[in-house]
């Protein structure tokens, strides 16, 4: 807006008073895209004296590449992307900022019901030897290797899913053919047989579940119970120009995660997510991952996780937690041995957070300060 001419400003030249600029964050629907949606919903970004505007994307490589160009300022990111993009792997190199973590756990590995029937009885968690005895079987048959799909190549689903398929004595590379499917598209791939199983974020295992076309076989917090999921990343050009804005954003997301977490809150949430992210989907799907389940198949009862997903516990970016995603890519050659750790993991930065956190009243309680969650580890040698 005009402002009104100071008196030393000459006749004809107004003195210019920018409003504020207005930052575009990207999410894909998931129920852990859910701080950044309450945080605009609930007003908490205004409050904090901060413009956003969320654009929905379809697809991670979409969001990593507009992240990547300045098309987004920031992003609901996959955390092993930002490695990827710090590490510069594929010879192409970007310097994101994440100043906070958005969820703990939260994906389900979902299996086609031909699959689960070759598996035979079995209890969930599913065990991997079990898994890897059944293709086995499949192999002596002739059969070829089960398609299983993993929503982006450097995504925590991709590298827990290998963990555990490695368990049980498998090799992801050849015992299995892995693809990617973006995740509102998981569900529908199932059940056209394009796919027999795969490891999304909440609600795409439980809808799939839901409509009978799979069934639950374990939980990614039954790999690693409490591991980081999603993260609240900025992109290079925002965070140099507008730091006190990405501080003020990254408190209302904060914020957003300590209201998510009050039971009280619960209902207000699904009915949010339903309108901003999962407008077909029904309420007691999306409430599954907020009250710590699985959607019940037809005519059966929702399953309690052991390892529930949880946002304000994740909110601190720890590096150190990270770290076990940069072991797994240079464990599957999606790094090379000249990656630098602490390159890829300069990105965290838990000082922000707290910068971030400092704004808040009463401040906020710092889920695991002292440790992290035990991480699992690897059975093999890393290739």
């Amino acid at each position: 807006m005009v402002s009104r001419p100071a008196s030393n400003t000459p006749l004809g030249t107004p003195a210019i008073t920018l409003a504020p600029r207005t930052l575009r964050f990207g999410y894909v629907p998931l129920t852990d895209a859910a701080p950044l949606l309450v945080a605009d919903a609930l007003g908490l970004f205004a409050n904090a004296g901060v413009r956003v505007a969320l654009s929905r994307e379809a697809a991670w490589a979409a969001v990593r590449d507009k992240l990547a160009f300045g098309a987004l300022d920031a992003a609901h990111l996959l955390g092993p992307v930002a490695i990827a993009l710090a590490a510069g792997a594929g010879g192409f190199r970007r310097s994101l900022t994440v100043t906070a973590g958005l969820a703990r756990n939260g994906n389900t590995i979902t299996l086609s019901h031909a699959l689960a029937s070759q598996i035979g009885a079995f209890e969930a968690p599913l065990e991997p030897s079990l898994f890897a005895a059944a293709l086995h079987r499949r192999a002596e048959d002739g059969l070829p290797p089960p398609t299983l799909a993993v929503v982006f190549p450097h995504s925590s689903h991709n590298y827990l899913l290998r963990h555990w398929l490695a368990a049980g004595g498998l090799d992801p590379d050849h015992d299995v053919r892995l693809v990617v499917v973006p995740p509102p598209q998981m569900a529908r791939a199932l059940a056209e047989g394009a796919i027999e199983g795969f490891c999304a974020g909440e609600p795409w295992g439980s809808q799939a579940i839901a409509a009978g076309a799979g069934r639950f076989a374990l939980a990614s917090g039954d790999i690693w119970p409490d591991h980081p999921e999603k993260v609240l990343a900025f992109g290079e050009a925002a965070a140099q120009r507008d730091r006190d804005a990405m501080i003020a954003a990254t408190a209302a997301v904060i914020e957003a995660a300590r209201w998510l977490d009050e039971p009280a809150n619960r209902n207000a949430a699904v009915a949010l997510l339903q309108e901003r992210a999962f407008p077909g989907l029904a309420p007691a799907t999306i409430a599954a991952a907020l009250a710590g389940t699985v959607a019940a198949a037809p005519g059966g009862a929702p399953r309690r996780l052991a390892a529930p997903m949880r946002f304000a516990a994740a909110s601190c970016p720890r590096a150190e937690e990270a770290g076990w995603w940069f072991d797994a890519m240079r464990r599957w050659g999606h790094l090379g041995p000249e990656a630098s750790r602490h390159a890829a993991l300069a990105p965290w930065r838990a000082d922000l957070w707290h910068a971030a956190a400092a704004r808040l009243d009463p401040p906020p309680f710092i889920g695991r300060a002292a440790t992290s969650p035990p991480q699992p580890t690897f059975q093999e040698p890393d290739a």
